[in-house]
């Protein structure tokens, strides 16, 4: 039998045994820099889509409102060098064609688009024909008619791979939540389109980093199919919803403690259970061949200052404790001192030749 995470797949999408559907990348497209940067750290990671908003409808006229059209050409580059395919919100039928041309891979429906009957029936005749996937976002206020509405205008003009995005709505009463999730408003909608993909957008919903993983969890319990979670490679310097988004590293440790209950999700076999692991390998492989470049650029500066050859970096005490760290080490995680020792006395030979 199929599942709503079969269909992502029969759609042509990326999926991962082992990890639910994961679409991440900023809230905005703000510069090719922070595009291409964002992409090339979330490359290793089991995603499906990066997102960025390159038209960005703010309630309030000083919010940034996207960088334009100059942005597809970023995200184009971005997926030629990760090999990432994307998702970008369109909110006009006039983005239609300028995104497909763009090579994007998924398109979705903003809240504020939801909630406007007008501009989903403009967008769904435009949409007449394409077969690129449509994910649609909740309403930005709790009607269930308008979401229930927007869906079938959609199918009405014959979008037949069509998705949910829950991003959460206005509160109606003070909540710790910047939108509330309304899990019970949620489950009604479900009732009506049981079979459709969901997936959370726990950064609208938090509105705060710190309260991210909670919204993730909460929708891995109630069997959402992913996640959609901004992610900028600093945050501290986004244009927008600067408090809501991850950096990479913070994304991957959240990946790593999620529970998954979901049996669909599960690897359904030894070959694909492997293959999840050969992936966290290739993972720590990027990191220590980033650890060693770090070493080998500190090394170099302590070569320039010294203006030794290598800077002698290690002298015979410290040699000495290193070699008690490494059969600690070695003792501590059950693995040979000789291969250890041989490892770390080809670093040191190469950090003596150097000139």
């Amino acid at each position: 039998m199929n599942t709503a995470f079969d269909s992502l797949s029969q759609w042509g999408l990326k999926t991962f045994s082992g990890c639910p559907f994961l679409i991440a990348g900023p809230c905005s497209a703000e510069s090719r820099e922070q595009v291409l940067a964002t992409a090339q750290a979330l490359a290793h990671l089991p995603l499906s889509l990066f997102r960025a908003g390159v038209w960005k409808p703010h309630t309030l006229a000083e919010g940034f409102a996207g960088a334009g059209n100059v942005a597809l050409e970023w995200l184009q580059e971005a997926k030629e060098l990760s090999g990432l395919p994307l998702a970008i919100e369109i909110d006009r039928p006039a983005h239609l064609e300028e995104v497909l041309n763009a090579g994007v891979d998924v398109l979705w429906l903003g809240a504020r688009t939801t909630v406007n009957p007008f501009a989903v029936e403009e967008l769904a005749q435009a949409l007449r024909g394409i077969d690129t996937p449509i994910f649609i976002k909740n309403p930005i206020t709790p009607d269930l008619g308008a979401w229930v509405a927007a869906c079938e205008r959609l199918r009405s003009n014959g979008v037949k791979k069509l998705g949910v995005i829950l991003r959460g709505f206005v509160n109606r009463r003070p909540s710790k939540w910047r939108y509330e999730p309304e899990w019970e408003l949620l489950q009604k909608f479900r009732q009506i389109f049981p079979e459709l993909p969901y997936i959370c957008d726990p950064s609208h919903i938090a509105g705060d980093a710190s309260m991210v993983f909670s919204v993730c969890q909460e929708a891995m319990n109630r069997n959402f199919q992913g996640l959609m979670i901004e992610t900028h490679y600093d945050p501290s310097k986004a244009l927008s919803d600067v408090a809501q988004q991850l950096n990479p590293k913070q994304l991957e440790a959240l990946l790593d403690k999620l529970v998954l209950n979901n049996p669909q999700f599960q690897a359904e076999d030894e070959r694909n259970s492997l293959s999840r692991l050969k992936q966290k390998i290739d993972q720590l492989d990027v990191r220590l061949l980033e650890a060693l470049g770090a070493r080998h650029a500190l090394a170099s500066q302590i070569s320039q200052i010294t203006g030794k050859q290598g800077g002698e970096l290690a002298e015979s005490g410290d040699d000495a404790q290193l070699r008690t760290k490494i059969k600690a080490f070695a003792q501590r995680h059950n693995m040979s001192e000789a291969y250890l020792f041989e490892f770390f006395d080809i670093i040191m030979r190469q950090t003596k030749s150097m000139s």
